[in-house]
């Protein structure tokens, strides 16, 4: 009998567990006035790839914290997208898993739409971020098996598992050039652009990047007016080839496909080069961790690229846009699940009374 009741006392007091035994969602535990100790898993990001994953953990009972270092989600949504913004593909292709999209809302829903709708989203799952917290620096910690979170202002999180869903696009990246000092008037990152009116009756130059200095897609609909769509991509892969030579010997085989056919047939979309080849070629990118050091971006291509190790996770940078993130949301929930019962049945191991055939 008293064996029985210290292990209720150790159960009560199980984090884990409400007293009637269910998974209860807890609050992160607060160690000292600089150290947060997170039960479950920290999610770096508010925005659509974060709150994927936080609803798919809830749903499942297990806690988490998101940190986002703006004062709202999708901030990149709400603070950087331009006013006529829409979703570029049917909203069917787009929703967050576990809560479909209005069936009133248009089939390419508009960005003030699609903002409602993640904070919505938000409200049905109980997902209410820390803001203003910006994550600065995160390393393991192999002593205590434990993931260390520093926030801009000193303050750590701990936990077990840690959730990278800060975006593609999460920076601007404003390119240097030879007399842009020299100029004197504004110079402007695309995601400052809110609409042409500031610009009215004014001679705007856009800096281009792509093939030959025109957009790629732009010439390739201009030829589509003469040409079938395959004649269009052989011309895309002959100029593909001369400017950027063989990639396979880079460990970047092209697709047999064109592009366009490509798009087409499989609903990808090819990613044009932005000086990323010449610095594989030049060597300061190299195949090491989980993270590339230069871009930041998962090393390993969808659908492989969402699990490191020692409890390390990544969203939201497939290029597949929010149906690539949703996919990604569910299997990381679901592995997240795996080793939380795990875990918890280790404690319960402790926590249970023995067996009458274990005291015998």
């Amino acid at each position: 009998m008293k064996r029985w009741r210290e292990a209720e006392c150790k159960r009560v007091h199980d984090p884990f567990y409400a007293g009637d035994g269910r998974k209860v969602a807890v609050n992160p535990v607060e160690i000292d006035g600089k150290c947060i100790r997170v039960l479950g898993p920290i999610i770096v990001g508010g925005g659509p790839s974060g709150l994927a994953v936080a609803a798919c953990l809830k749903k499942k009972g297990i806690p988490c914290v998101v940190l986002e270092r703006a004062n709202c989600v999708a901030s990149l949504w709400q603070l950087k997208a331009y006013d006529r913004l829409r979703l570029h593909l049917p909203k069917k292709f787009c929703q967050l898993p576990l809560m479909p999209f209005p069936s009133w809302f248009p089939t390419y829903p508009t960005k003030q739409q699609f903002v409602a709708y993640l904070e919505a989203y938000a409200r049905e799952f109980g997902i209410r971020p820390r803001f203003d917290e910006a994550v600065v620096a995160a390393e393991y910690d192999a002593v205590v098996g434990f993931w260390r979170g520093r926030e801009e202002g000193g303050r750590e999180y701990m936990c077990r598992w840690l959730v990278v869903a800060t975006g593609e696009n999460a920076e601007a990246v404003v390119p240097g050039f030879d007399g842009a000092g020299d100029f004197k008037r504004p110079i402007l990152h695309t995601s400052l652009y809110k609409s042409g009116d500031a610009f009215r009756g004014k001679r705007v130059h856009i800096l281009p990047r792509e093939m030959l200095c025109r957009s790629t897609f732009g010439l390739s609909m201009w030829l589509l007016r003469w040409l079938p769509v395959r004649a269009v991509d052989r011309l895309l892969l002959l100029a593909a080839r001369l400017l950027l030579g063989d990639t396979a010997k880079l460990g970047l085989p092209r697709p047999q496909l064109g592009p366009l056919e490509l798009k087409l047939r499989s609903g990808k979309t090819p990613v044009l080069d932005v000086g990323t080849l010449e610095k594989i070629k030049s060597g300061a990118i190299k195949e090491q961790e989980f993270f590339s050091e230069k871009d930041g971006l998962p090393r390993r291509a969808f659908p492989h690229g969402w699990k490191g190790e020692r409890g390390l996770y990544a969203i939201g940078f497939t290029k597949r846009g929010l149906m690539g993130a949703s996919l990604d949301a569910t299997r990381i929930a679901e592995d997240i699940e795996r080793c939380w019962k795990a875990e918890v049945k280790t404690t319960m191991a402790f926590a249970c009374p023995p067996t009458r055939q274990a005291q015998e």
